[in-house]
């Protein structure tokens, strides 16, 4: 089985972001962020046909590749509740799993190969990121024509009301689409 690598500036990306409204929950869309430039972090190599395997992918973080299909969002909710209860980060678990499973759905319906990777990892003390890695190279962006008689397209939305940012990072291969939370303040 191969695993994520180390980022290697093997093609540079596109690096695109969003920042949440820290205001009452839902804003109507996410707007770029004007600081974002190019990155080039793509992970060495992408596995595609391989049975879910879990582990580390630097200290802290955790990474799984799961099948492209809607009940591997239950799986990345269970990696994600793992990793806060290591972390002690058990205020975020509520809505951490809403947004992996949100950022699992469009992966899900929009990627192309037979398999995803979530990963989660906690660049700052209170701060944790979700990823999710797939092969298109679609940049999600909010649904703004959504009523209320469509029962899809608000995952964006929530997402954006639940993080502190979140954003897409292009490779020459596809994208990873990740969201930061912070610890909520007791």
């Amino acid at each position: 089985m191969s695993a994520l690598s180390p980022a290697v500036p093997e093609a540079p990306g596109r690096r695109t972001e969003s920042r949440a409204s820290r205001s009452p929950r839902l804003q109507a869309s996410a707007a770029p962020d004007p600081r974002a430039g190019e990155r080039a972090t793509p992970p060495a190599e992408y596995p595609t046909n391989e049975p879910a395997a879990s582990r580390p992918t630097g200290h802290p973080a955790y990474s799984q590749t799961l099948p492209r299909e809607p009940r591997s969002a239950a799986v990345a909710r269970r990696l994600v509740r793992t990793a806060l209860a290591v972390w002690g980060l058990e205020p975020l678990t509520e809505d951490a799993t809403l947004v992996i499973t949100e950022l699992v759905s469009n992966a899900v319906d929009h990627g192309r190969l037979p398999s995803i990777r979530v990963i989660v990892s906690r660049p700052s003390t209170n701060v944790i990121r979700l990823g999710v890695v797939d092969r298109s190279k679609t940049v999600p962006t909010p649904r703004t024509d959504v009523t209320a008689d469509q029962p899809r397209g608000r995952g964006l939305l929530l997402v954006d009301a639940l993080t502190e940012r979140w954003g897409t990072e292009l490779y020459r291969w596809g994208k990873q689409v990740w969201a930061e939370l912070g610890e909520v303040a007791a």
